[in-house]
């Protein structure tokens, strides 16, 4: 009854590992066998997963087709901004304290710094022109945007060019730099509080290194343990009334890259774009299912199993209780890797009540299963925590 009263679009989020990982869907490739990709419903992808060991594609899915970059294209700004500096460059403290959170937390103001000072629509253009880099399918902002530079047109397969780029022609302080601070990828985003560990670093255990990117007319973010819901929201769809560009503007988007596995074995892009209207919650949960499908050497599957959310502002608390600590909270409707649960204090919603916790592994923290998309009190096929 309880799952009833939650509606079907509850029911829908509950979701099996094996459900994810069955069959091929039938999706354009490019010089590539069907693999093991799984676009959910309403879900237009761009896909691309580099084995660099092996020095082959095992996923390409419309890789080369053309998406707004939104936040990625902040690799770019970096790397446009570190070129001929010279082997012994140091970056001056002022340039660090923005290059820093711009890549962990996808700060949009050192963005703005760097596109206004830098040339705008020129930096696209030194970076096309680099022989280096190999882009083919990248593009600046439509004209009528030249200040929007998360409408720069990028593809899966020049998102892996970008990093095979840093990672095996760099020089190393670049490399390092980069790389470092992907490593440290915070999940709450610096300016927006959104949560921003979906994809890639939902889907595999580390060793990962990312950098992400949304964009469209989401809810206000919520990460965070004192965020509430921000002021901010992600970067806007195109406003109205401009010419139509060759590039979907409009549609939210959601993009995942980054490396997976020791020695940054494999680089994976992927790109998304959802339909009209749809949650944040949702299109971070669609991303991870189909994340979770690839086939990405060298990547660590993390233990536990997927469950739906609902509720909006769902705490994620340090212990099982209302009054631990908050950690963060949930994007509204998303899907949770459970990895235990336990007895903790009783939390009522009327008319429901439940004494269970489930502990989230990638939040190292607790949600009360009654906020869990699930018929039972006590989640089947989920162990007790023994700690």
């Amino acid at each position: 009854m309880r799952m009833l009263l939650r509606g079907a679009a509850a029911l829908a989020a509950v979701v099996t590992v094996a459900s994810l990982t069955s069959g091929a869907a039938a999706h354009p490739r490019t010089g590539q066998a069907a693999a093991a990709a799984q676009i959910p419903p309403g879900v237009t992808a761009g896909v691309a997963v580099y084995d660099r060991e092996a020095g082959r594609f095992t996923e390409q899915v419309n890789d080369s087709a053309q998406f707004r970059s939104a936040s990625v294209v902040k690799l770019l700004l970096t790397l446009d901004f570190l070129w001929d500096r010279g082997p012994h460059y140091t970056i001056p403290p002022a340039d660090r304290a923005r290059l820093e959170p711009m890549l962990r937390g996808s700060d949009d103001d050192a963005a703005d710094h760097y596109w206004s000072t830098y040339g705008g629509s020129a930096i696209i253009k030194r970076m096309t022109d680099r022989t280096e880099l190999g882009l083919r399918d990248t593009a600046p902002p439509p004209a009528d945007y030249p200040g929007f530079w998360g409408y720069t047109a990028i593809s899966a397969r020049d998102i892996v060019a970008i990093y095979r780029y840093i990672l095996e022609k760099a020089p190393a302080p670049v490399r390092d730099f980069i790389m470092d601070n992907l490593r440290r990828s915070t999940r709450c985003s610096a300016t927006d509080h959104f949560d921003q560990h979906f994809g890639i670093a939902g889907a595999f255990d580390k060793p990962w290194a990312v950098k992400q990117g949304w964009s469209g007319k989401y809810a206000k973010g919520t990460c965070g343990s004192q965020a509430t819901s921000s002021d901010a929201q992600a970067e806007s769809a195109a406003p109205a009334g401009r010419a139509a560009a060759a590039v979907d503007l409009s549609r939210p988007a959601l993009h995942s890259t980054g490396t997976v596995g020791a020695n940054d074995r494999s680089i994976v892009a992927v790109l998304t774009l959802h339909q009209a209207g749809t949650s944040y919650g949702k299109a971070y949960t669609d991303i991870g299912r189909l994340t979770r499908s690839l086939n990405v050497p060298g990547a660590k599957r993390p233990a536990g199993t997927w469950f739906g959310t609902w509720g909006e502002f769902v705490n994620v608390r340090r212990g099982p209780a209302t009054g631990g600590d908050r950690m963060t909270q949930l994007p509204a409707g998303v899907e949770v890797l459970v990895g235990c649960q336990v007895r903790g204090e009783v939390v009522t919603v009327p008319p429901y009540t439940n004494e269970w916790w489930a502990y989230l592994p990638q939040y190292g923290g607790y949600i009360s299963n009654i906020y869990i998309s699930s018929p039972d009190n006590r989640l089947p096929n989920v162990p007790e925590c023994t700690a």
